[in-house]
């Protein structure tokens, strides 16, 4: 009946997308299928494909692990010096070969490279492909897209893990090498996938462009990592990060040890808990994300998903205390708080993300997301013996743990909200064209956010005016300063100025 309404909604979501949207996400959902054909399964899937003992194969994993966290920083710089598309395929292509690898690495050296190699693919991917969305989308596109990937990822490893449950079925022990086959197959499709999606746009390669010529040729000595770990706002993000990134780790390591041991809930319930939080991650996450946008600035959305979690932690301090029998009471209060952390990481995760992204300088936006990942890389590293250790002493204290350590996080990030750039906090929509053409335009804090230590340089004055005091000329956006490196507190407070009309003689 409004044919022109509807062409206009049509028209507006073709604009939210950003170029190769339809690709990039759905070389994602492959991806996240692959995955979830060992997740579930994986030291009794790296037994069956290897035939190496379960202790052996569970200390190498270990030891890979923290190598591969230790190797994050090298990630972060050759994202940095090569781009986010190409580390992104390498890694694709990494991964790919290393499971393909895996039924052939049975001596433990073999499975030691193998395993070593494939752990630096998978911690390493989310710092490219992170850097990637942020070189493709602008303003709260990037949530968007943060909330569909987990959306997908989620779906795609509740698919993965029937789909492997069902090859194993009919294949038995064969089927542990068939579903390595297809999980090294999907990561190459992926590659495949994101290789159609088209490279960053010209505006943002000429901002960076511009950064490196302003700071001369010795550029590449003067900033690095000692510029990330001067910037105090983003590690307060990172480590606010690694506190809430606790919460995460519970539903998959404490939960079921403690509705079975402290509560004497069935272990099948620890599965349909499972059930329900991927389910809710696959369905709810982008609208949960676009209502989340409505709390304000990302700093107060993440820190509400850090509520979220406190909140049940204290639920389930509430459950261990009380510690009803009757099992449907049991049943029906672990499976509300499940869902109650379910929305705190469903509205944390996409506006944490995103600020992980906006507030990190274009030039060096790996090496500061890879020091980002970190904290997801030792909080869940860490989760699982100090979980256990507090479960020795009382079951209720790592539920008090998660919920002090949530709080505090979310604390931490609303006094963050004071320090960064209105353009970090609460970006305006960007309108993205093709990359390349003139409306791939760079986000606020893109613009704002450079490298280095703090150094100004005054921009143009307006053609009508003349002498200006300096209190006005601070406080005028016109005048502002042209930002040649990493905001400092006086750049932030500059950015945060209400824009005022312009001087006039």
């Amino acid at each position: 009946m409004f044919p022109h309404r509807r062409g206009s909604r049509e028209d507006s979501r073709r604009a939210d997308r950003v170029p190769g949207e339809r690709a990039l996400l759905t070389g994602m959902a492959i991806d996240s299928v692959g995955s979830g054909m060992y997740v579930p399964f994986s030291l009794v899937f790296f037994r069956h494909i290897t035939g190496l003992p379960l202790t052996v194969i569970g200390a190498v994993l270990t030891v890979a692990g923290f190598a591969a966290m230790a190797v994050l920083p090298l990630v972060g710089t050759a994202v940095d010096r090569f781009g986010a598309r190409r580390l992104q395929l390498a890694l694709y292509v990494l991964r790919g070969l290393g499971f393909a690898a895996y039924p052939f690495a049975s001596s433990l050296p073999a499975f030691a490279v193998v395993a070593l190699l494939t752990s630096i693919g998978d911690r390493g991917f989310p710092v490219a492909q992170q850097a990637r969305i942020g070189e493709l989308a602008r303003g709260a596109q990037v949530e968007r897209l943060q909330a569909i990937a987990r959306s997908l990822a989620n779906a795609g490893l509740g698919a993965g893990t029937l789909l492997a449950s069902l090859i194993i079925g009919l294949l038995g022990d064969r089927g542990f090498t068939a579903a390595a086959g297809l999980n090294a197959a999907s990561f190459f499709a992926a590659a495949l996938l994101a290789r159609r999606v088209p490279a960053a746009g010209h505006a943002v390669a000429a901002g960076a462009r511009r950064t490196r010529e302003a700071k001369g040729p010795r550029a590449a000595e003067r900033v690095g990592y000692r510029t990330v770990l001067a910037d105090r706002p983003y590690l307060g993000l990172t480590g606010a990060n690694f506190l809430i990134a606790l919460g995460y780790s519970a539903l998959s390591v404490l939960l079921p040890v403690f509705a079975v041991s402290c509560l004497g809930a069935p272990q099948s319930l620890t599965g349909v808990a499972f059930v329900v939080n991927t389910v809710l991650c696959a369905v709810a996450g982008v609208p949960v994300a676009r209502l989340a946008r409505r709390v304000g600035s990302r700093t107060r959305a993440a820190a509400l998903g850090a509520g979220f979690f406190a909140l049940a932690g204290l639920g389930q301090v509430v459950l261990g205390t009380l510690r009803p029998h009757a099992l449907p009471v049991v049943m029906g209060g672990l499976l509300l708080l499940v869902v109650v952390a379910t929305v705190g990481e469903l509205v944390h995760n996409p506006s944490a993300a995103a600020l992980a992204t906006a507030a990190a300088p274009v030039a060096l936006r790996g090496r500061y997301l890879a020091t980002y990942q970190l904290s997801w890389s030792l909080a869940k590293t860490l989760a699982p013996s100090l979980f256990t250790l507090l479960l020795a002493a009382d079951a209720r204290l790592p539920w008090l743990l998660v919920a002090v350590a949530a709080l505090a996080g979310g604390a931490l990030l609303l006094r963050l909200g004071r320090l960064l750039p209105v353009a970090v906090l609460s970006p305006a929509p960007a309108t993205v064209g093709t990359p390349g053409s003139a409306s791939a335009s760079v986000s606020g804090a893109d613009a704002a956010a450079s490298v280095g230590p703090c150094r100004f340089v005054p921009g143009p004055l307006p053609e009508n005016s003349q002498k200006i005091s300096p209190g006005k000329f601070r406080a005028n956006h016109a005048l502002a300063p042209r930002i040649l490196s990493d905001p400092c507190p006086e750049a932030r407070r500059l950015a945060r100025r209400p824009a005022r009309p312009a001087f006039t003689r």
